[in-house]
């Protein structure tokens, strides 16, 4: 069916044909679904992660699919490393960055009690403190330009906790206020800072999660949708927070969860 001239005036409030979109740690998990997303959308989309061989490939796979895509191998904990790789893309090709997906995110499970500062310090390092340099770095060329968009994958555990999760948790909740400064200071530039708490998601990464039979009984139990996440299902929400849909939404956090946090 063809659209009629108002619904395809609505389409284009999602189109991203034009725009260039960093997601950092998309060589794998849910960073490389967005990274996919926002590709089908149209955007030109920047591959990032520490494995430059890694990222290389999935450039590769882009390619070979036809979805316009460069990597950038960039450790996001090293903030040298973030201002000269950055500086390095904008002046080499890339462009100025239209959209910046924050996504990186690792764990280090232990009780608070016998937790080390080790551990605590690299979650925060990579969950939080990243996308602050990330985002100042790409904010700065946003605010001459008057238009950006800011997309920062925070978590359940923004505001919910669980037992081991304590650096992680802080990090998160941290990453979900940070979001409402960004908007509170960033706003008046034309620049959306918005985030996404995902749920449980099947992924690569959370494959050994999701094959733990009691596990997975304890998720599908506790999420009313009682199935975890397909990694395509963060796609419209990514979308949405890139388009011209959100113009007018700002320092908002997305659940995308099947109703956990709905849920007692």
């Amino acid at each position: 069916m063809t659209p009629t001239p108002d619904a395809a005036q609505g389409l284009t409030l999602f189109d991203l044909r034009g725009r260039v979109a960093l997601i950092t740690g998309s060589a794998q998990g849910l960073g490389r679904s967005i990274a996919t997303g926002l590709a089908r959308a149209g955007a030109s989309v920047v591959i990032n992660g520490r494995d430059a061989e890694r990222v290389a490939e999935a450039v590769e796979d882009f390619t070979a699919a036809r979805l316009a895509a460069t990597g950038l191998a960039m450790d996001v904990t090293d903030e040298a490393s973030v201002v000269r790789e950055l500086s390095h893309a904008r002046d080499g090709g890339v462009g100025p960055i239209d959209i910046l997906v924050n996504n990186v995110g690792v764990h280090r499970r232990a009780p608070l009690e016998d937790m080390s500062t080790q551990a605590w310090q690299a979650v925060l390092d990579a969950n939080l403190t990243s996308a602050f340099t990330v985002s100042r770095e790409v904010a700065r060329g946003m605010i001459e330009r008057k238009s950006g968009k800011i997309i920062n994958i925070c978590s359940l555990m923004s505001d919910l906790g669980r037992p081991t999760t304590g650096n992680y948790a802080a990090a998160k909740g941290g990453l979900r206020m940070l979001t409402r400064a960004m908007a509170v200071e960033w706003a008046r530039h034309n620049i959306q800072i918005n985030g996404i708490a995902p749920g449980y998601f099947a992924t690569e990464l959370t494959r050994e999660l999701v094959e733990d039979d009691e596990f997975n009984r304890w998720i599908c139990g506790r999420t009313p949708a009682h199935r975890w996440g397909q990694p395509d299902e963060l796609v419209g929400a990514a979308i949405y927070f890139a388009s011209q849909a959100s113009s007018f939404v700002n320092g908002q956090v997305l659940y995308v969860d099947g109703g956990l946090t709905a849920a007692i």
